[in-house]
């Protein structure tokens, strides 16, 4: 589908801007989604549903990289497929339902069984030689039929540990679990989260509670 690239050449970035950085895109594109390196648009062709993933002119070279991960993971059900790749884009496997982030803003539980389904989706990175990196609420999906999906796997191959989803796993067994934890959490205190998350504060709190019980 050659028609992909026409589509993704047709995509207009201002890169001067740090966010809302969409100038220009074609009709039949929907924006879904928003990342640090490129904006995912829905396409729709004959009935089928694909997601575009258009990467910014400065990481084009993101494309490629994300396009081999994605192959190495093709005979695994938690990554969506992938149907074509350019110089600049990835035309993929369009994934129904709500991300992690999106479950906790709109009240839908997160249980255990879902973070054992992610547990499995990541180990199938590992067997592969992968090194699941930068993994976040946005980037895991809970699809109407109650499966996991995970997106966005251009990090996989940085070779630094990286504690994201333990961390979030510590925070879902220690807070989310507590009977008293609200069933949903508004957008501006997730945010906030984010940010002392990625300042390292929270990290600091943990540590200075675990060495308070554990002398």
């Amino acid at each position: 589908m050659k028609k992909a690239q026409t589509y993704a050449e047709a995509v207009k970035y201002n890169t001067k801007k740090k966010f809302n950085k969409l100038i220009q895109k074609p009709d039949d594109l929907e924006l879904i989604g928003k990342g640090r390196s490129a904006y995912v648009f829905k396409l729709t062709e004959e009935g089928r549903e694909m997601a575009l993933k258009v990467f910014f002119p400065e990481f084009k070279n993101i494309a490629a990289r994300e396009a081999e991960i994605y192959k190495k993971l093709s005979d695994s059900n938690y990554y969506p497929d992938i149907y074509e790749t350019g110089p600049s884009y990835i035309l993929m496997e369009y994934i129904k339902g709500y991300t992690f982030y999106e479950c906790l803003n709109k009240g839908i539980p997160i249980d255990d069984d879902m973070i054992c389904e992610v547990d499995r989706a990541l180990n199938d990175a590992k067997r592969k030689g992968l090194n699941p990196s930068d993994i976040h609420l946005r980037n895991l999906i809970l699809t109407p039929a109650g499966t996991i999906k995970v997106i966005d796997v251009a990090r996989f191959l940085q070779t630094k540990e990286c504690r994201q989803w333990d961390d979030l796993k510590t925070a879902y067994q220690t807070i989310y679990k507590k009977s008293r934890f609200p069933q949903r959490l508004p957008k501006l205190w997730m945010e906030l989260i984010a940010y002392l998350y990625k300042k390292n504060w929270l990290q600091k709190q943990w540590a200075a509670r675990k060495n308070k019980f554990h002398p």
